[in-house]
């Protein structure tokens, strides 16, 4: 219980972001916080990690799953002050949304979270290597969304 409080924002927020959507990030933060109720032993200071890892393997199941693919989302106006604590550029927080979920994922986890490459490489199951190509690709094309923008 006392791992749900400290860490649901997290979990919904990192949910959200992979998902765009606040249905799906809550239907995920529950299969996640069912899961850690099942889990016997987690190695003490790694609950962070392993709460992340298991969402993001939970917003990936659910971006490849075939009901996903057949139906269409509800159009949902989304507040970003709502979700995040930290007040957020609207226009760069738009052009992140718009990466690709395995760009937009690394950017999350290294810019919201702060988890160092190494982290986010194990988090993601993905070498370190592929993680700061990602990060190298999205903050491109973020660029050149801005740019458009302008």
């Amino acid at each position: 219980m006392e791992l749900f409080h400290l860490y649901k924002d997290d979990v919904f927020r990192l949910a959200v972001s992979y998902t765009h959507s606040i249905q799906d990030a809550e239907d995920i933060c529950q299969t996640v916080f069912l899961k850690l109720m099942e889990q016997s032993e987690l190695t003490p200071g790694k609950e962070k990690a392993w709460l992340m890892q298991v969402t993001a393997n939970q917003c990936r199941s659910l971006l490849r799953s075939v009901w996903r693919k057949r139906t269409k989302p509800l159009e949902e106006e989304q507040e970003e002050q709502l979700l995040f604590e930290q007040p957020v550029q609207h226009d760069v927080w738009e052009g992140i949304r718009k990466l690709k979920p395995k760009y937009r994922i690394v950017v999350y986890l290294f810019y919201y979270e702060g988890y160092a490459i190494k982290e986010i490489a194990d988090i993601l199951h993905i070498s370190g290597t592929a993680v700061t190509t990602r990060l190298s690709r999205a903050r491109r094309l973020l660029e050149e969304t801005l740019k458009e923008e302008v």
